[in-house]
């Protein structure tokens, strides 16, 4: 486990849409263009191995601006493919929130950034006791059927409260600004509820007017 007295200033910044990693929970990712394989050669030498995900904004006045809060993830697995590419796994340490981005002669993006307000990320998992799984599962199963999605179900009914609350938020095919709310959220217990509204929400047919009824 990472200590505070571990994170840096200054990260590297991989701006990927759609992409959420959130504490103590593992992305995988691939690797090919030529500004992020520096970015993975630069990591390898540091000591934190830091990579921070964050999500653009995604409208047409907004290019290349980033949302505040991203998560800050460790490498701790890598492969080389035979063309060159590479298979990557950050393990989701903090999020932070960007002060300001730093120019320099890198190909990839950095930014200085703060931890503060995120202290609990670096802790132990997170309970929610509030949560009424039984309801919340039948839900589920529903919006799987509907998005025509599968899962191993067992193993969704056996995990940890943070485990199958960030993992969904993670995985399933939600907007991006939606994973942003999800990644923004204060605690396990409001994460929990915000991918439950977003769940029914979908069931309603993402009809803002209905899901208000």
């Amino acid at each position: 486990m990472i200590s505070p007295t571990d994170m840096p200033d200054t990260i590297p910044v991989f701006p990927l849409p759609g992409a959420l990693l959130l504490p103590r929970s593992r992305l995988p990712l691939h690797l090919f263009e030529p500004r992020y394989l520096a970015m993975l050669d630069d990591v390898l030498k540091t000591s934190n191995r830091l990579i921070g995900m964050v999500q653009p904004y995604d409208a047409p006045d907004a290019a290349g601006k980033l949302h505040t809060i991203g998560c800050a993830g460790k490498l701790t697995a890598f492969s080389e493919t035979e063309d060159g590419r590479y298979m990557i796994t950050l393990s989701g340490a903090s999020r932070f929130r960007i002060i300001e981005e730093v120019e320099g002669f890198t190909p990839y993006r950095r930014c200085t950034v703060d931890w503060k307000g995120f202290e609990r990320d670096l802790g132990v998992s997170e309970k929610d006791p509030q949560f009424e799984r039984p309801a919340f599962m039948a839900a589920l199963n529903r919006f799987f059927e509907d998005q025509g999605l599968s899962t191993d179900w067992d193993s969704l009914s056996e995990a940890e409260d943070e485990l199958l609350i960030n993992s969904l938020s993670m995985l399933c095919p939600f907007e991006p600004e939606d994973k942003q709310a999800l990644l923004e959220a204060p605690s396990l217990t409001t994460r929990r509820e915000t991918l439950t509204t977003l769940i029914e929400f979908a069931l309603r047919g993402g009809s803002g007017e209905e899901f208000m009824q």
